[in-house]
């Protein structure tokens, strides 16, 4: 027998914290950045989804993307997936706010899911022979796509299956990505096997190598702890060969993921044995908590998109579960050897032959309506149906995915009022201004209302301006924010217009505007954060260490802000100033994957100090030396490749 039931699940959890007000005009728009997260963590309870029979006890965060948590083999007492012991966001979505472990499901654009952070649609329904199936579904807004995937557990099934479907529902071509990816823990003595003898090998060092598996250059790249930095590992796969990758323990056990071929691609990740890889794994979680990546995903690798046709839909099934090999086999020298072992096992209890038996036979039961909406998630998929139905359009989504009434929220009410009354509500420019959009066909709707008078204010142009902009009509979008702001001055189109001065490398206009900005809502703190940089960023150190002077003392502390008075006193060659902050320690929450501005500064503030105190230019010499007897503290070394 298999079941379906809510729980809830308990961890030490930081608070997610509000989304960023200002939009992010370079990056993730129509979305808001998820930046409001902090580093105190306080017990929470999170809604779950559990899906079990007599072998396997799958749960699911619904509320956090759908993400799959734990895969839990009671027969083997085999826990299949890292499980981080805390909920930790930091810096690596598309929207900023991303925490590892588990399985997540990324779909439409290269990166961590906008929804991982997010709640998602959950459902129940039931395959013919009663089986619970657990479906989460979501409307993308890049894309402006719908994705689906439906989570099954037979009785005697010692298999997690997930059956997921993307759609285009447009009459044009449109870029898609998937990659599903999976958290295994980081263990001593542990391998990772797929069926390649060779894979395209990706550094922080952006550099793209194709390397021979498992030995290239004498390393033995199937050995996680081998790996001296950040990298990753996509497997070249021969067509035909089913695709599979495991993860195995010292004792040759582990989690083998398999799918039908449309999930062609398996790759490797590893944070890397060097400092700032081990202190990633820190930032992350806690201490002593290690994990590496495998994942599966539609392309050969991840910074690949694939065409998806008009009114396309790509299915696909995977299957999750537990493996037990002959080490003497997996862990021997015949790579080989090794490998066919592991498919060997693979193809006596999951062959391809029965993933497409058993993709062909739920083929109905992904098109079914759901028997209950358990859990909503955004109120933007009944926007575009309720757009679609005003203006005569073809549905957007099949009745598998339900977007229904109750899942909108005040996010969406502006605008309903303009698709159903050619009004767009205007508000005070002390308030946030809301949800944005950049869909053309908002833009058009919008476009037509503002001639009114009623809707010829403020608000309206701010938003125009944001919709000209991501279509890099930068002209247009200026003149749509110099409009808003004769209509009513609002520290929102200022500070959008103070990123179009940085776009034209205008960094004098870039701090002015934001000055004006800042002084409208000097409570929006990111623009506090922004205001400091542009002062940096414009060559007037002072003027920037002024500035944070007078910030209350709660907001001079932030991480960010600590940063931003490093590089001013810095650039003020007050370096005694500059190492004091330093020594004091401070976290930066939102430090982003990659970035290296801390570590940076460190060796920057050295190379002045040495280069003041002992006349002396900062050359190459110098910089070799500060970094050979400087080595910056493990608190602020988030480098991922070091030269």
């Amino acid at each position: 027998m298999s079941e379906l039931r809510l729980e809830s699940y308990k961890m030490p959890a930081a608070r997610l914290g509000p989304e960023n007000p200002l939009p992010a005009l370079d990056t993730c728009l129509p979305y808001k950045v998820q930046d409001g997260y902090g580093r105190e963590r306080a017990e929470r309870s999170f809604k779950t989804v559990v899906l079990e029979n007599d072998i396997l006890k799958a749960t699911f965060l619904v509320e956090l993307g759908g993400r799959l948590w734990s895969l839990y083999n009671k027969k083997k007492n085999y826990e299949l997936l890292y499980m981080n012991p805390v909920f930790q966001p930091c810096n690596l979505a598309i929207r900023n706010a991303w925490f590892s472990g588990g399985v997540e499901w990324n779909m439409g654009i290269r990166g961590h899911s906008v929804f991982t952070c997010s709640p998602v649609f959950a459902a129940k329904l039931k395959l013919d022979d009663g089986t619970p199936v657990l479906r989460i579904y979501e409307w993308d807004r890049i894309r402006m796509a719908p994705y689906q995937v439906d989570f099954f557990l037979p009785g005697n099934s010692d298999f997690l299956f997930a059956r997921g479907k993307i759609i285009n529902p447009h009459q044009e071509e449109i870029p898609m990505y998937w990659w599903s990816n999976i958290a295994f823990p980081e263990i001593p003595g542990g391998r990772i096997i797929a069926p390649a003898t060779s894979a395209f090998r990706h550094g922080y060092d952006r550099i793209v190598n194709t390397v021979s598996i498992p030995v290239s250059e004498g390393t033995d790249l199937s050995y996680p702890e081998n790996f001296d930095r950040s990298s990753d590992c996509f497997y070249r796969i021969s067509p035909g060969q089913q695709p599979w990758i495991t993860a195995l323990d010292k004792e040759g056990c582990g989690l083998i993921q398999t799918s039908t071929p449309m999930l062609k691609g398996r790759k490797l990740f590893v944070w890397g044995m060097q400092h700032g890889g081990r202190h990633w794994q820190d930032f992350l979680s806690v201490p002593g908590s290690p994990y590496i990546e495998i994942q599966a995903g539609l392309a050969q690798i991840q910074s690949e998109y694939l065409p998806m046709p008009p009114g396309a839909e790509w299915a696909w099934l995977e299957a999750y579960g537990y493996i037990h090999t002959d080490t003497e086999v997996t862990y021997g020298p015949d790579w080989e050897k090794a490998w066919k072992s592991v498919d060997a096992e693979l193809k006596k209890r999951m062959p391809s032959a029965s993933l497409d038996s058993i993709f062909s036979e739920t083929t109905v039961m992904s098109e079914r309506k759901p028997d209950e909406i358990i859990q909503r998630g955004s109120g933007w998929g009944a926007l575009e149906r309720l757009r679609r139905e005003k203006a005569g359009e073809k549905p957007c989504c099949p009745e598998s995915m339900i977007f229904d009434d109750n899942s909108l929220t005040a996010e969406q009410k502006p605008w309903i009022e303009l698709i159903e009354r050619g009004h767009m509500p205007c508000m005070s420019p002390a308030e946030e201004p809301g949800a944005w959009m950049v869909q053309s066909e908002w833009q058009n709707l919008l476009g037509k209302a503002v001639i009114q008078p009623d809707n010829d204010h403020w608000l309206s142009w701010l938003h125009l301006g944001i919709m000209y902009y991501s279509r890099n009509d930068f002209e247009r979008a200026e003149q749509a924010w110099e409009k808003s702001i004769s209509r009513t001055p609002s520290p929102w189109a200022y500070r959008n217009l103070a990123f179009l001065a940085l776009h034209n490398k205008d960094a004098e206009k870039y701090a002015s505007l934001l000055l004006k900005a800042w002084r409208m809502s000097p409570g929006t703190f990111r623009l506090t954060v922004e205001c400091c940089k542009a002062l940096v960023d414009s060559d007037k150190p002072e003027r920037a260490l002024d500035f944070i002077e007078k910030l209350p003392p709660g907001v001079r502390e932030n991480g960010r802000i600590k940063i931003s008075e490093v590089q001013a006193a810095i650039k003020a060659h007050d370096i005694d100033r500059a190492e004091k902050i330093f020594r004091s320690g401070f976290f930066v929450p939102d430090m982003k994957e990659g970035e290296v501005v801390l570590s940076n500064l460190w060796f920057e503030m050295h190379e002045k100090r040495i280069s003041e105190a002992e006349k002396i230019p900062v050359d190459d010499k110098l910089r070799d030396r500060v970094r050979k007897e400087f080595p910056p503290p493990v608190w602020l070394d988030f480098r991922q490749t070091v030269k």
